[in-house]
């Protein structure tokens, strides 16, 4: 026990420094400076040993923000218009689990990490459920939550800087239901988005804030129920509550305590998103789409991280959001499923 770290100062502190963190890497013009900012800040006070930690609920209370704003995009041309890419959404979804096959066998080899670890420290469905399942069949459980951990770090800072300085410039198309700021309505919007987060955080949906807050939303505008806009005032704290909680999971100890499945990791991260930019771009051809939205569809970081990529670079938010909310429902409804079969295959052939 700590109880320096479990003061109410110790949050208070940590968001007065996501606060500068996000400023600085503004003024530096940096891609989700809200984001990436406070994540980045927050990570190197506790790799020095701060022991900061995000404050309790705060990122729940992030993805109910990002969840409402990207709903406002769903009006009833574009949630028509996207569900007719549902093969491009399935198919996605799908290869996710190959490149998750790829990186587990890559980990398992560079370092001798057993196959159940491995296999569910490279799946890219929500990091607390791929511990959930690791722990159920008997994985080592603190290594899967190191290797979720650094998956999220590395894609949200790797893809938005590669997409900003590879000359990419948004020509998204779709634009939030045009409705007015108004503080009262918005105060409305924010708590029905939180009541459905917690509805599903009830029923023990992955991910309940984020797709609660979506799905509340977007019910209201593909009927045409227009309370508020989200002022970037609100999203950019959205995002600051995320980094912040994304930092807090990082602490001094981390790297030091297993440096061989630490690296192998890594160089699974490398080959997870070389695969899925490959696929994303494969599929664009196909599909004729953009070909930085679709590799922002493949790309293997969490549904929160990727869809405020898309939405701050204006590429495809709805699609790719779609593309996020179809891989997290497919890999946690399947994951299990496809492990116990995976590992009656792998008896079966250790028999001849």
């Amino acid at each position: 026990m700590n109880p320096a770290r479990d003061t109410f100062i110790n949050p208070l502190v940590s968001l007065g420094l996501c606060a500068i963190g996000g400023g600085i890497f503004a003024w530096l013009r940096t891609p989700l400076p809200w984001m990436i900012g406070p994540l980045f800040l927050m990570a190197v006070f506790n790799f020095s040993g701060a022991r900061l930690r995000a404050p309790p609920g705060g990122r729940q209370a992030g993805q109910v923000i990002i969840g409402a704003a990207l709903g406002l995009y769903f009006t009833l041309p574009v949630a028509q218009q996207v569900a007719s890419y549902w093969h491009f959404l399935l198919l996605a979804a799908l290869m996710a689990i190959l490149v998750a096959c790829a990186c587990a066998w890559t980990v398992s080899v560079l370092s001798g990490t057993d196959r159940t670890t491995a296999f569910f420290s490279s799946v890219p469905g929500g990091a607390a459920e791929m511990a959930v399942l690791a722990e159920r069949y008997g994985a080592k459980v603190d290594r899967v939550a190191i290797a979720q951990s650094m998956r999220i770090l590395s894609v949200v800072i790797v893809i938005p800087f590669a997409l900003t300085y590879s000359g990419v410039h948004g020509s998204d198309a779709y634009v939030p239901a045009a409705a007015a700021l108004d503080w009262s309505r918005l105060g409305m919007l924010l708590t029905i988005a939180a009541t459905g987060g917690a509805v599903l955080a009830l029923a023990g949906a992955p991910n309940a804030f984020m797709l609660g807050a979506l799905f509340s939303v977007i019910g209201l505008t593909i009927s045409g129920v227009q309370l508020s806009t989200i002022p970037p005032l609100v999203s950019n704290a959205g995002q600051l509550l995320i980094g912040c909680a994304l930092g807090g999971r990082f602490e001094r100890t981390f790297l030091g305590r297993v440096p061989g499945f630490v690296a192998a990791t890594l160089a699974s991260l490398v080959l997870a998103l070389v695969l899925a930019a490959t696929l994303g771009a494969g599929l664009a051809w196909i599909y004729g789409l953009p070909v930085p939205s679709a590799i922002l569809a493949t790309a293997p970081g969490g549904i929160a991280e990727m869809c405020i990529t898309a939405k701050v670079l204006q590429l495809g938010v709805p699609l790719v959001t779609a593309a996020h909310v179809t891989r997290v429902i497919v890999l946690v409804t399947t994951t299990g499923t496809l492990f116990r079969f995976a590992r009656m295959v792998d008896r079966k052939l250790r028999k001849f």
